[in-house]
This record gives structure tokens, sequence and C-alpha cells, in this order.
């Protein structure tokens, strides 16, 4: 984007300049950023001057999907975001309800779902690439899982999942605007270690066990995600209204103490068993759809994916395949389909820079490709393939062609990595190295289909007008991979 020499001030100048054509810090609700954009919250939609922001140097391109006014900008975003955020603190800002109300219901529930999971994804993304890293090194007999390294990096790996309600306890508090430590505390309350062998000893004897008289189901919430989030949304009601009822002098220890004694029985009693009870529910759905329809689910995501991240609508596959690799250790939803869709996309905008005649496109497609294989498509899918739109359409038929493949062959994942082609890895486990296979299969009838089909379809030349300093776009393909 900008040489070391101007970077500093490049970043500044940019962030300052998006602010401005956003509406200014006052229009601005809140603001947060994944792997490639700047995601703001606005107060009125009206007052951003998109086209503007489409013309700075820097800018991918712009989405305003979701509830979201989404400023895509590159591997770079994280520096925008910092000097944006110097201007007004806007990572710790919320909306009002006023506002929330405005947004329709799936844009509300996309919003959610984003503020949750997105923040904790880097978490998962870590610990899901030891764990698949082990597995290799296990299956090349280079180390046993009876030695002690591989015991200490196994439960390093595994800490990110198991103590994950502890995670979704704290996005979710700030998404909905509860106090994070007391939701972090229910999280721990969970998990904590009598509380997990209270329910073992139950098991064990036959026994039941009953709070204030009241049963308690027997569940197990390691790695759990609905029954947290559940809880944490019932105490950003519960909280406020504790506090508004209590006196000054006694607020301070009196609404965390209520605020604990009423959520986190409730949440053992009642809230708790309804959420491991809805997470069981869609683990049962989606194995009776793998069982006898395989190829239905990673077909879709497949070939659809490019479409559900211009909508913003790829993020509601986040919790269905952490829920998946929870109950059953094995993700066919999200992470095989978006790795081979992502491939695609990469192999279809690098075909183009063999059929344009513009070097900056040629530049562009060749960059935006190799960082569509790591997994970040934004700047092929905005850059490239929706720009010249036949470049959409083959990645969408590499996408679906591979995903058809990698559902009749039942390929899975046993981590939650990014989806590009360094997941591969993640595929190692129990099925052995025929679910890798596989899996890498996908990837080359991902990429030869979609760059094949795009080839073929080639570009209009006459639609190549491509804004001035695009070809400056920097795609850094070892940047965090923070979608999936």
């Amino acid at each position: 984007m900008f040489s070391k020499e101007e970077s500093s001030m490049g970043y500044k100048e940019l962030g300052k300049d998006i602010l401005a054509n956003v509406g200014g810090s006052e229009n601005v609700s809140s603001l947060a950023h994944c792997a490639t954009r700047l995601r703001f919250n606005l107060k009125d939609d009206s007052k951003a001057d998109e086209s503007a922001i489409r013309n700075l140097k820097g800018v991918v391109g712009v989405v305003n999907q979701g509830g979201q006014f989404q400023v895509i900008i590159g591997g770079d975003v994280k520096f925008v975001f910092a000097e944006i955020d110097k201007l007004g603190d806007f990572s710790a800002s919320k909306e009002s309800s006023s506002e929330a109300n405005n947004k329709g219901i799936v844009s509300k529930v996309l919003d959610t779902i984003a503020g949750i999971f997105v923040p904790i994804v880097p978490a998962l993304t870590g610990a899901g690439m030891l764990k698949a890293l082990l597995a290799l090194l296990v299956m090349l007999e280079w180390m046993t899982p009876e030695s002690q390294t591989y015991q200490f990096l196994n439960f390093i790996g595994d800490a990110a999942f198991y103590f994950l309600p502890v995670l979704l306890a704290s996005s979710a508090a700030k998404k909905f605007g509860c106090n994070q430590y007391i939701a972090i505390t229910l999280g721990a309350i969970l998990l904590h270690p009598t509380f997990t062998a209270m329910i073992a000893g139950a098991r064990e004897t036959g026994e039941s066990l009953a709070l204030f008289g009241l049963p308690v189901t027997l569940a197990n919430y390691g790695s759990s995600v609905i029954p947290i989030i559940l809880a944490i949304w019932f105490m950003s009601y519960i909280e406020p209204i504790i506090d508004k009822l209590m006196p000054n002098a006694v607020r301070i220890f009196m609404t965390p103490l209520l605020t604990l004694l009423i959520v986190a029985p409730i949440t053992l009693i009642v809230i708790g068993p309804l959420g491991t009870f809805l997470g069981k529910g869609l683990g049962s759905l989606i194995e009776f759809v793998n069982t006898y329809a395989s190829w239905l689910v990673p077909l879709l995501v497949g070939a659809f994916t490019p479409l559900l991240v211009m909508t913003g609508m790829h993020y509601g596959l986040i919790p269905i395949g952490i829920n998946m690799l929870a109950t059953s250790g094995f993700d066919t939803v999200a992470g095989p389909g978006m790795m081979v869709s992502n491939i695609a996309q990469g192999g279809a905008a690098l075909a183009v820079a063999f059929r344009t005649k513009q070097l900056s496109v040629k530049q562009l497609a060749v960059s935006s490709g190799l960082s569509a294989f790591m997994g970040i498509t934004e700047p092929a899918l905005y850059g490239i393939n929706m720009r010249f739109k036949k470049p959409l359409i083959a990645s969408m038929v590499g996408g679906g062609a591979a995903g058809l493949f990698i559902g009749i062959m039942g390929v899975g994942r046993y981590a939650q990595v990014a989806p590009g082609i360094l997941a591969l890895p993640s595929f190692f486990g129990e099925k052995g190295l025929s679910n890798f296979i596989y899996a890498a299969i996908g990837c080359a009838i991902a990429f030869v289909v979609g760059f094949i089909a795009s080839f073929i379809l080639g570009i209009d030349e006459e639609t190549e007008e491509v804004k001035e300093d695009t070809s400056e776009i920097p795609v850094n393909i070892a940047s965090d991979n923070r979608r999936l």
C-alpha cells in the first residue's frame, strides 16, 4: 500500500479520509476489523460517501451489507484501524438501542454472530494449527502420543477449544454491552473443576444434582458454544435492571453479587441445558444430512461462498463449524467447502492475469490470487472476480465442482483454521492419510476448474477501467487469516 518511508503517514491519512467520508466520528456507533475489512456500524448510512471511499488509494472496495458499512483494505487493515481508533476510540463504543432496532432481523443476527465469533478466531486458528501439526507429526512417526512433549503441546492446543465458553463469554459480553469480567466468570463456572467432578460423579452413581431443590442437567460444557452465548444474552438484560435498582452506596458490590446469584443458577438449571439441547440438535441435523446427502452442503458452500462473503452471511457458518468440532470433532460444513471455494477464487483470478493486456490488472490478479490461496479472498473477489463478472462465475463453478468431490468423499477437517491452502494439515486425523489426500485433490480440482473456466470465459477488455493506484494495493499473504 505504502512504502516503508511513507507507511506511517499513509495509514494516518487513509484512516482520516475514510473517517471523514463515513460521516465523521459523530456518525460512528462502533468500529471493528477482521483480516481485511474495517467494519463500521454507522448511525446514518446515508451520510457515507461510498464513491469517495472507493477511490481512496489503498481501498479495495466497499460493502454495505448485514447492518455494517465495510471498507475492504487488505492485509494492512489493522494499521489503518489503529489510526482511526486514535481519533475516537471507536473499538470500545457501543450501538444505542434505537440504532440497533433500526436493523432488520437478519442484519441483527449476522452482526451479532460476527461480533461474537470474529474476535476469538485468531485464538482458535493458532490452537487449530498446532493440533493439525501434532496430528501430522504423529502420522509421520516423528512424535508419539505417549511422549511428554506431545502431551504438553496437545493440552496447549486443546486449551482454546476446551475453554471456548470463556472466550465466547468475553466477546459476547462486549457485543451485548454487559460486564466482561462477570461474563468471563460465568463461563468459568460452567468449567469449574468442582462442577465437572460433581457431574462425573453423578453420572457414575446414577444420582441427580439439584440447586435450590431444582434439578441440574448433567451436561458437559467444555468446548460448548450455544449455552454461554444464551447466558450472556440473558445477563445483558438482568445486569442493567439490578444496576438501576441499587443505591449508589452499595451498587459497586451488590450489582455483581446479585447478577451472579441470579444468572449463574438460571444458567445451570435452564439456559445451559437448553443450549446443550440446541447444540446437539444442530449436530444431529448435520449428521443426518451427511449420512444421506454428504455431497450437498460442501457443494453449496463451495459454489456460493463468494456470494456469502459479499453479503456477510459466511459468518453464519462459523458457529456451525465450531459446534461440529465440539460435538463430533469433525467439521464437514464450513471448513472444507470454504477452503476449495477460496482456492477456486485464486485460480480464477490468476487466469485473468494470463488474459488481460493491462499491466495493473495483471499485477493485482497475481497478488490477489495468491492471497486467496492463503484464505483471504476479498482482494480477488472485489478487485478482480466481481469486477469482471465472468471470473466470479468461474470461481463458483470451480468451488462447486470441488465441493461436490470432497462431499462425496466425506472430507472434513479436525481443527478450526483459516480456509486456505495452509489449512491442509488440519485434515489429518482419525481417517488417516486418505482424508488429507482427498482434501488436497479437492483443492487441485478447485484450482484447475476455476482457472480453466475463467481462462475460457475471459474478460471484456472494454470493461477494464482500473481506478488510479489500484495496482498499489498490497496483499500480505502472511497476514492473520481470521475469517474462519
